[in-house]
């Protein structure tokens, strides 16, 4: 019996590790490809054929629509189920995508349960899922054993985390179209004292205040609450800033949180967000908005 084979496109290593332990867990068996961008998915494409294909939407060279759009025009791609997994939810995007022939959306930051579901749909649609749920474990795993499983990808062995102070809710799928829910902005981001912008979780979303900023991540202020933040947690940071309110969406997971007080009730905590993005625009946009930011003294930059 011929195995079933899936893509895995991504410029984020960190994301790359996520989707393919989501895949190895619950289906078994399952041949799993990846590519860095859409250029070296193209020339891999150019090679071999494959069951599925799970693509990031940002990426160099070549965009995440883009090599859809060249799939749809390839003969031995054209019916191959394609699912964007992306931070981008607006509904000009899925538009755009849906024109393209996109097969089906997963919206960073997704769950274990949420990415399982979508791959389900698609195999079974393409009748290849048979084979691959015959011998498929009963339960998934849960959202945070799946991130700690990366934990020494993620901090190459030797960063400290440091531990919540509550356990963790259940985490929900959040569909790639819903709108995040704010929760109380901390007193800094009410008074307009520091930049501004949105954490989302795979159980939620909620404000957050920027302490600082570098290329390499971000310090964030956010009020205690559901959900509540977990180390090696996938996120997405929105961030608008300037007069033409420029947005990014910067894909990362956390690699701290503490409280933000020396005192066990803290209302507030402090996170720090490690980006792991590559993407040359996104990178660009931080260096605009730390320069930016130093002018008008919203935050520390290059902390």
């Amino acid at each position: 019996m011929a195995k079933v084979s899936v893509l895995v496109v991504d410029d984020a290593t960190f994301i790359r590790d996520l989707v393919k332990k989501g895949l190895r867990d619950n289906f078994p068996g399952i041949q799993i490809e990846e590519a860095i961008n859409g250029r070296k998915a193209q020339q891999l494409l150019g090679r071999q054929a494959v069951d599925l294909i799970l693509c990031d939407w940002e990426m160099p060279e070549l965009s995440g629509l883009e090599l859809l759009t060249w799939c749809r025009a390839e003969e031995a791609h054209k019916i191959t189920p394609f699912i964007m997994v992306t931070s981008r939810g607006d509904k000009e995007n899925v538009v755009q995508a849906i024109q393209a022939g996109v097969s089906d959306y997963i919206g960073k930051p997704f769950s274990t349960e949420q990415l399982v579901t979508k791959v389900k749909k698609a195999l079974h649609r393409a009748g290849k899922l048979q084979a691959l749920m015959s011998s498929a474990p009963p339960k998934m795993l849960s959202t945070g054993a799946f991130a700690n499983d990366s934990l020494s990808a993620l901090t190459g062995g030797n960063a400290e985390v440091v531990k919540p102070a509550a356990k963790p809710a259940a985490a929900a799928a959040v569909s790639a179209f819903a709108k995040p829910t704010a929760s109380a902005k901390p007193p800094s981001a009410a008074s307009g004292g520091r930049g501004q912008g949105q954490l989302r979780l795979p159980g939620g979303s909620m404000d957050c205040v920027i302490k600082a900023l570098s290329l390499k991540e971000a310090l964030l202020v956010v009020k205690r609450g559901e959900p509540l933040p977990q180390v090696l947690e996938s996120a997405v940071l929105d961030l608008e800033q300037g007069e033409a309110a420029e947005t990014a969406r910067l894909n990362g997971y956390l690699h701290a949180v503490a409280a933000l007080e020396p005192k066990p009730d803290s209302e507030w905590l402090q996170v720090t967000f490690k980006f792991v993005d590559r993407d040359p625009q996104k990178l660009d946009y931080l260096s605009r908005l730390i320069a930016r930011g130093s002018a008008q003294k919203h935050f520390v930059p290059g902390a």
